[in-house]
């Protein structure tokens, strides 16, 4: 989930500006319409949405606009209108290069909706076709925000640890380098409450001395550690923004995904409330491979999607900076990480052996929130019925 721990992204690239970040100004708030970036040249059946669908397709996501959600903007048609001030972007969704005779409102998340959990937002606004939940929310909630699962855009969470490797360099683990932190008084900083971290703790990957969650999402206390520290982050982002833009540091950080230690939940995969499954599944069937088929061109080629981006980015005015070259290293990285990938030869699927193996980790943890269902199973989080199997990224 990232309504918290992307604040950090957020607030690491507002302060590093003020020490010298380089990086993409936020641009005017007025709402209008743009020439959508995207190109639209795809080729291919005719996709009819109208009459199965909501008239509008709305989609919430869980943060601002980012190469982490590339698949859903790849499916805004030419010249989608913004409202600045509501903080999101609508336009004609397009399949294969035309109109599918629905609209597409795709909405931003974190500051937008006060930080709130998209499974709560969903439930407060019905208007919300689809929103953006990852499994752990989807667990943590299921008792009184039930959301099922129905296209998983990526297939690991680009959510890591990262550190100095000319401080560290025979660290290759979070747990080897929860060991050179004890043994050099170094800690991980991470935003406090998060469910992974008391995983990491409780599975014997990092020792309790070494946890400091007093991360404020600003890189100042980690440059100013000089890489004794270690610090949470994204595979997507960070790598490339403290080598590149955060001119006090300025090299090169190693990291390791946190799915490699077995907390590892579907990240921000595209779900329905529960009780509205049935009535969408005719709508499901049609949109869901049309997602799928978006997914894949927009990491074939992200260039033009990450320009649009950036523009509703600069629109949007609230604080966040993110300009083309980060969402152009953040599609990268998610093919070379595998965080996006074909399963079982297509792309967006689910498994349920992992599903139960992460239900065995997290309900626990989970358990003294009491918003858990009794007797919860995979299949009250998620379905693959509606995902084309010729649809992939192929080699």
């Amino acid at each position: 989930m990232r309504t918290t721990t992307r604040l950090g992204v957020a607030t690491a690239a507002l302060a590093a500006t003020a020490i010298a970040l380089t990086g993409c100004a936020a641009g005017s708030s007025a709402s209008g319409t743009t020439s959508a970036a995207t190109s639209k040249a795809a080729t291919g059946p005719a996709v009819d949405l109208s009459g199965v669908c909501p008239s509008t397709v709305v989609v919430q996501t869980d943060w601002n606009p980012e190469g982490d959600h590339g698949h859903l903007y790849e499916m805004l048609g030419p010249n989608p209108t913004i409202d600045a001030s509501d903080k999101k972007v609508t336009g004609d969704l397009y399949a294969n290069g035309k109109s599918t005779g629905v609209k597409l409102e795709i909405r931003a998340g974190g500051p937008a909706i006060g930080y709130s959990k998209v499974s709560s937002q969903m439930y407060q606004d019905k208007s919300i076709t689809l929103g953006y939940v990852s499994t752990d929310e989807a667990v943590q909630f299921s008792g009184n925000l039930p959301t099922t699962a129905v296209f998983a855009e990526n297939d690991q969470s680009p959510m890591v640890i990262m550190w100095d490797p000319s401080k560290y360099p025979k660290v290759d683990s979070i747990k080897s380098l929860g060991k050179a932190l004890e043994k050099d008084g170094g800690v991980v900083r991470y935003f406090n409450g998060a469910a992974y971290m008391t995983y990491l703790q409780q599975s014997g990957n990092l020792p309790k001395s070494v946890l400091d969650g007093s991360y404020d999402g600003t890189p100042a206390k980690f440059v100013a550690a000089g890489g004794k520290d270690a610090q949470q982050g994204f595979a997507t982002a960070e790598p490339y923004i403290y080598q590149n833009q955060v001119a006090a540091w300025g090299k090169k950080v190693d990291y390791a995904l946190i799915s490699s230690t077995g907390w590892n939940p579907y990240p921000e995969t595209m779900s329905v409330r529960t009780g509205d499954l049935q009535k969408l599944s005719p709508c499901l069937e049609k949109l869901v491979p049309v997602m799928q088929q978006a997914d894949v061109d927009y990491l074939k080629s992200p260039q033009a999607t990450n320009d649009l981006i950036t523009k509703l980015v600069q629109q949007y005015n609230n604080g966040w900076t993110y300009d083309s070259k980060v969402g152009d290293f953040a599609a990268e990285q998610m093919v070379k990480l595998g965080i996006a990938k074909d399963t079982d030869g297509y792309i967006g699927s689910m498994d349920e052996s992992r599903m139960q193996s992460f239900l065995e980790k997290a309900e626990p943890i989970f358990a003294g929130g009491g918003d858990v269902k009794s007797g919860i199973t995979p299949s009250d989080l998620y379905t693959n019925e509606f995902l084309s199997k010729s649809i992939g990224l192929g080699d």
